[in-house]
């Protein structure tokens, strides 16, 4: 009795599944469709993808190799403008980086500070160490603080690199005292990386041993007095045999 109960079971399933297929086998078929279609345009997408990220790196690369400065700022400003927004904001950096180089220090600094500005991640922070530093030769104190002030904060990971800028500022301006005491706290941070901390130990050793004493101009050479009237002049030396 069980088999004919089994098969009564059977046929009923399959009548109601012949049902649902003529009901919705259509709609089904439909979504089948989409799904397959949705699958396969995706990854025709990630393939489009895939190629311009490359074609992108290889741009970047090409002219990552540029030996002449101001054609490589043009260049990186070429690919600043197409590349999607990651590579334009790298490409922006050395377009500032290959400005610099090429004597444009006005245009390169307003460019780091103008991704200083846009930036609040990695990219930023380097900008706006890179217009400190090309800024620290003549800038005033006060102005190199306000740049660096987002990044010379407690916890900050980029706070070692701000407080150098302004070491070497103080040391520009020989105020040894400042420059020392910020100079011997990043030798010992243990936040500094290990060059950081080289070069502070450098140059915190260089001044305490008085290596930004001031000593004054050097002389100009002494010029022999005009010979007096009616003094013996010298002979004059012997022609070499």
């Amino acid at each position: 009795m069980s088999d004919i109960f089994r098969e009564v079971e059977e046929d009923v399933r399959r009548e109601r599944l012949e049902k649902l297929w003529k009901a919705y086998g259509n709609y089904a078929i439909v979504a089948l469709v989409l799904v397959f279609a949705g699958i396969a345009g995706w990854q025709f997408w990630q393939r489009h993808e895939l190629a311009e990220r490359q074609k992108v790196a290889d741009a970047f690369i090409a002219a990552q190799r540029i030996t002449n400065a101001q054609t490589a700022a043009s260049a990186f400003a070429d690919l600043a403008r197409t590349a999607p927004k990651g590579y334009a904001q790298v490409a922006r950096l050395s377009q500032a980086g290959a400005m610099l180089m090429s004597g444009q220090r006005d245009g390169a600094i307003d460019l780091y500070k103008q991704l200083a500005k846009d930036d609040s991640g990695a990219v930023g922070s380097v900008a706006r160490l890179r217009a400190a530093w090309a800024l620290a030769e003549n800038a005033s104190r006060a102005e190199l603080t306000e740049l660096l002030k987002p990044l010379d904060q407690p916890g900050n990971a980029w706070r070692p690199n701000a407080r150098e800028v302004l070491a070497y500022a103080d040391y520009r301006a020989m105020d040894t005292k400042s420059a020392l005491k910020k100079y011997s706290e990043l030798a010992t941070d243990p936040e500094s990386p290990e060059g950081l901390r080289n070069r502070a130990e450098a140059m915190a050793s260089f001044l305490k041993n008085g290596g930004a004493v001031n000593y004054g101009t050097v002389p100009a050479d002494a010029v022999p007095p005009p010979p007096q009237a009616g003094a013996p002049s010298e002979p004059a030396p012997a022609p070499a045999k």
